[in-house]
This record gives C-alpha cells, sequence and structure tokens, in this order.
C-alpha cells in the first residue's frame, strides 16, 4: 500500500519541479483529486495514518510535505494562513465546510486583525482546494473527516506568528 503513496508522492514532485508555482500547485490539486476517488490510495494512505496529523512524504529536494489526517468529532477553526507557505487539502471521508476571508486589518501587537468572509463551501469526497500563501481560511465539520493535505514546508519546523483575527459581517 505505501508503494501507491510513494507514485502519487513522486508525480507531485514532478509536477513541482516543472511548476513550482501556483499551476504547479493547482495541477498536483488535480491529481490529488483523482486520487481521493481511488480506494486503494484512500485505503492506503488512511491506513498509514498513524496519528491525527500522519506526515506520509516529505520531499527531499522540495521540501513539501504530504500528510494524512484523521480529525474526530465537531470543530470550527478559526481564519488562519500557512504563514510563508501554501496548502492544498483534500477530503478523502466526511465532509467539512471552507470558508475564505478578506483581511480588512491585519493584526497588530495583541489587537486582533479584521476579516470578512468572501465565500464558503463545502469539500466532499474527492475535494480538493489550493490555499496558496496568505490566503486565510478556516475549517468547520460536524463531525469526524479525514483529509490529505500538503503543504509546501512542513511547518511543524518553522516557528510562526498565528495571529487573532475578528470576524466582521
Amino acid at each position: 500500500m505505501a508503494q501507491i503513496v510513494d507514485q502519487f508522492a513522486k508525480q507531485c514532485s514532478s509536477i513541482l519541479k516543472a511548476e513550482p508555482g501556483p499551476a504547479g500547485r493547482q495541477k498536483a490539486c488535480d491529481l490529488l483529486k483523482q486520487m481521493l476517488v481511488n480506494k486503494a490510495f484512500v485505503d492506503a494512505t488512511i491506513a498509514e495514518a498513524k496519528s491525527d496529523h500522519h506526515l506520509l512524504y516529505e520531499d527531499p529536494e522540495l521540501k513539501f510535505c504530504i500528510f494524512a489526517e484523521t480529525r474526530t468529532g465537531q470543530a470550527t477553526g478559526a481564519p488562519h494562513d500557512h504563514g510563508p507557505s501554501w496548502a492544498i487539502y483534500g477530503q478523502a471521508v466526511g465532509s467539512t465546510e471552507m470558508s475564505e476571508w478578506e483581511l480588512l486589518e491585519p493584526a497588530a501587537g495583541d489587537n486582533p486583525g479584521k476579516v470578512r468572509r468572501q465565500k464558503r463551501y463545502t469539500m466532499t469526497p474527492g475535494s480538493a482546494y489550493v490555499y496558496n500563501e496568505g490566503v486565510l481560511h478556516s475549517p468547520s465539520r460536524t463531525d469526524s473527516t479525514r483529509l490529505i493535505r500538503f503543504e509546501g514546508v512542513n511547518l511543524e519546523t518553522l516557528k510562526r506568528q498565528r495571529p487573532k483575527y475578528q470576524i466582521v459581517e
């Protein structure tokens, strides 16, 4: 089963080497959408998940990472971005309501920034979205989910600020 994950990761690496910017990320996202409807791929990635945020692959050259994520129960995340990185979220099991936010005012010191919702959509099995650097987004779920998530770099290795945002309607 690990072989299918390795093949997928190598395909993504080839895509991102050829086109390292947003266009390449969208192509990797499109490939992920195809893989998310492949039962063998979903079974392999989920079976390998040994934690709620399990590293499946880290590219030795480009440094992007692929994680299998298992989220249990209901939860709503705060608006956030991935600092200096981009991310791709792909829904494998369950559904996630995603919101994307317009930054109205950046956070300053102890004062939260201000954001307004730009769009809201539901991710279902087989859907995937790219969040380029600086794109504020937030997930919400009513039940357990499983995702495949890319990060442009392993964010666990970076020290980064996580500003708070006030939602303005």
